[in-house]
């Protein structure tokens, strides 16, 4: 019989769990970072450097809804079209258009506190990645890397030691790495994100949270953060 989703506060959706839970139980908690953490798709922002933004933007709900479902070829096609973008405009958008989301820093402490190992995991950019979790104090992160030459964008992805890129089977793979490393169940982690590719990794950790995600993926987490910010987790956390 599924679950049954009820308001447990004013734009806060549970499902398959009965709240207060207690956020020491768990031992890790895994973010996406894209329309996660921060508040824009860097893709898509890079792409209005070179005039493409719609077009990058377009692949870009396509999978982020779950529509195209080779996440892989999706980047692929998007990083092809950043081909001449400088490093400085990457420097552009860090600077102008990312912003932190409501309640990013105040979960990520809260976790930290309770003892929680944190990660990052992005479809993303590591040019981006980097800096969010130096800022957050994130512990560990995976995400893509830029080729770079000469100062701009070649339009490829540098290959890394793990594989090509991070889509949503790596960010699963990941969790499930950190948690075997921590020497617990996936099961004792938070997996929290948006998109059709957050959720092989939702469904691998104990306890899955869409924060203003699209429909599939709020279907699908056990909490749906609706309005308000990241923190509002803490509802359900205590």
């Amino acid at each position: 019989m599924p679950a049954v989703a009820t308001e447990f506060a004013p734009g806060l959706v549970v499902q398959g769990i009965t709240p207060p839970l207690k956020l020491s139980d768990y031992k890790l908690i895994a973010f996406d970072m894209d329309s996660t953490l921060i508040n824009i798709e860097c893709v898509d922002e890079i792409a209005d450097a070179a005039g493409k933004k719609a077009e990058v933007a377009a692949i870009t709900e396509a999978a982020m809804q779950g529509v195209i479902t080779d996440y892989k070829e999706s980047l692929r096609q998007r990083v092809a079209l950043l081909k001449g973008v400088s490093v400085q405009h990457l420097e552009d958008v860090f600077q102008q258009r990312l912003r932190f989301n409501p309640g990013a820093r105040e979960l990520v402490d809260a976790a930290r506190a309770a003892g929680l190992a944190t990660l990052l995991v992005s479809g993303g950019f590591t040019f981006f990645s980097d800096r969010v979790k130096a800022h957050l104090g994130i512990q560990f992160a995976r995400a893509n890397v830029l080729e770079v030459e000469a100062g701009r964008l070649t339009g490829r992805m540098a290959d890394q030691p793990w594989g090509d890129i991070c889509d949503g089977a790596e960010k699963r793979r990941t969790l499930v790495e950190v948690a075997s490393l921590m020497g617990i169940d996936p099961r004792q982690a938070i997996a929290v994100g948006d998109g059709a590719n957050d959720l092989p990794m939702m469904g691998a950790a104990g306890l899955s949270v869409a924060y203003h995600a699209k429909p599939a993926v709020r279907a699908q987490a056990k909490v749906a953060i609706n309005s308000g910010g990241l923190d509002r987790l803490l509802e359900v956390l205590r």
